[in-house]
């Protein structure tokens, strides 16, 4: 007999459905076509999830610029699977069963499927209580050292989302089990991957949010994906756009100097930083901050000329290029002082700090060390590795709590903020920068939200949540085993 088609049930239906669908997203596939990149070789996966293959790299403005991914999809859900170990251990092996089938078709390259798993604080905190070996929740996640250090007691390197100083009241702090991040240069792919992969976890977790967005597509001189998409919209300002925009701010944010390299964000990889080197359970995995934002494109466009909006993004101290410029260095030559900061930041009536500017008081390393691996690292090599996307979500694709779907409400621009950081407390020192709390501890005397400080008057967040990205061998339902 079939189960009675419930309220609940009818909108996880819907949620599955949703996986497949593209809405007004489906306009993308008819705005770009994927970048050329070089083949992969090699079939073994690296020990990361977080970590894609084969992203390319080109040259703009004489910069290096890595290609990210055209399409994105992430989804959040919530466990209904037993709570104990009997039940835990069937769902952990049908949940890297459903994995390993995808990554058999799809390998973690732009061409195939980027897809990791995290897991949240509720999901360690209520299903992973004590381990056999008398560990308790949270002493068994990896341990920030630094920021235990600082606070005179063990911190972890997962935290809880806060709500930072430019942060909105409303802004909603999380609770998921786990997400699942999705990327690719073909939304079929994506859809094809996240069909087949809740299908098989039917019973195990129950949707709450689909996130979907795309990032780049100009690379060639056609109209970006971020400009087509806003066009069609209808977004107040989307005209004033670059032609070829990565994102609907203008300006690039993946220049190679300015995203952390290969495996500097996972947990072991910076000595002295967390525990997990070199035999932690989790070495080889990292943090993930995960947050919608509304941008308004308009405001941004019509109230700040070229090299206002040039300074507010990036920092004053270089000189202004050409009014189509939408790339520029950010390699550690680049990179403000603290002081020069401080000092713009009250020169008149002017004064004002750029975004990226402040972040890099925090985002870069201080001093030249060679890491853990052997590997030397320059001063001022970053940290952060961004996967962040545009979107027209509002503020989500499709979501439980409301049963939306794409069109419901209308598009609005946004960013999908996604982040891989070796621990919580470190992203969280970048994001207070953002708001003017500087890598030495000072603070600029500007209001969060400034029209001086930054970005930050023209974006709005509305949710936030940060997971644990477990190493690939341990990435379904991590612990389990050693309950």
């Amino acid at each position: 007999m079939a189960e009675p088609l419930t309220r609940k049930r009818f909108v996880q239906r819907s949620g599955i459905a949703a996986l497949a669908t593209f809405g007004l997203y489906g306009l993308l596939d008819t705005v770009a076509t994927a970048p050329a990149r070089a083949a992969v070789a090699g079939r073994a996966l690296p020990p990361e999830q977080h970590l894609m293959r084969g992203l390319g790299v080109i040259s703009d403005n004489g910069v290096k610029v890595v290609m990210p991914p055209l399409h994105h999809q992430i989804v959040t859900a919530r466990l209904t699977s037993g709570a104990s170990r009997a039940q835990l251990l069937p769902a952990r092996q049908a949940l890297e069963d459903a994995l390993r089938a995808i990554e058999r078709e799809l390998p973690p390259t732009p061409s195939g499927l980027g897809l990791s798993v995290g897991w949240g604080l509720p999901y360690f905190r209520r299903l992973i209580p004590q381990l056999a070996d008398g560990r308790r929740f949270p002493d068994y996640l990896p341990r920030d050292r630094h920021a235990s250090k600082v606070a005179n007691r063990p911190v972890p390197a997962l935290l809880e989302s806060v709500r930072f100083a430019s942060d909105p009241p409303e802004t909603v702090l999380e609770r998921n089990d786990l997400v699942f991040v999705l990327q690719s240069d073909s939304q079929q792919h994506i859809a094809e991957a996240a069909t087949a992969l809740f299908g098989k976890l039917h019973g195990l977790v129950q949707l709450t949010s689909i996130r979907k967005g795309f990032v780049g597509g100009g690379y060639t001189g056609q109209r970006s994906l971020p400009k087509a998409m806003a066009m069609s919209a209808g977004i107040a300002g989307a005209q004033l756009i670059p032609e070829t925009a990565q994102l609907f701010l203008g300006f690039t944010s993946t220049q190679s100097a300015a995203l952390g390299p290969d495996r500097i964000a996972n947990f072991e990889t910076l000595p002295g930083l967390t525990d997990q080197w070199p035999h932690g359970y989790f070495r080889n995995g990292t943090t993930l901050t995960l947050s919608h934002l509304y941008e308004d494109i308009e405001k941004w466009y019509t109230t700040q000329p070229f090299g206002r909006r040039l300074w507010l993004a990036h920092d004053l101290d270089r000189g202004i290029p050409d009014a189509d410029t939408q790339t520029l260095p950010m390699d550690a030559r680049h990179v403000q002082a603290i002081g020069d900061l401080k000092r713009l930041a009250v020169d008149g009536s002017d004064g004002g700090v750029g975004h990226s500017g402040a972040i890099q008081t925090v985002n870069r390393l201080p001093a030249a060390l060679r890491d853990n691996y052997g590997v030397l690292r320059p001063r001022g090599t970053a940290i952060l590795q961004r996967a962040d996307f545009n979107t027209l979500d509002n503020p989500f694709y499709w979501t439980s709590q409301l049963g939306l779907s794409a069109g419901d409400p209308p598009p609005a621009a946004g960013l999908h903020f996604a982040a891989y950081s070796p621990t919580s407390d470190l992203f969280h020192r970048m994001r207070r920068a953002m708001d003017g709390r500087l890598g030495d501890g000072s603070e600029l005397p500007i209001d969060a939200r400034s029209e001086r400080m930054g970005l930050n008057s023209v974006l709005r967040t509305t949710h936030r949540q940060n997971f644990l990205v477990p190493p690939r061998r341990h990435r379904a339902f991590p612990l389990v085993e050693l309950l």
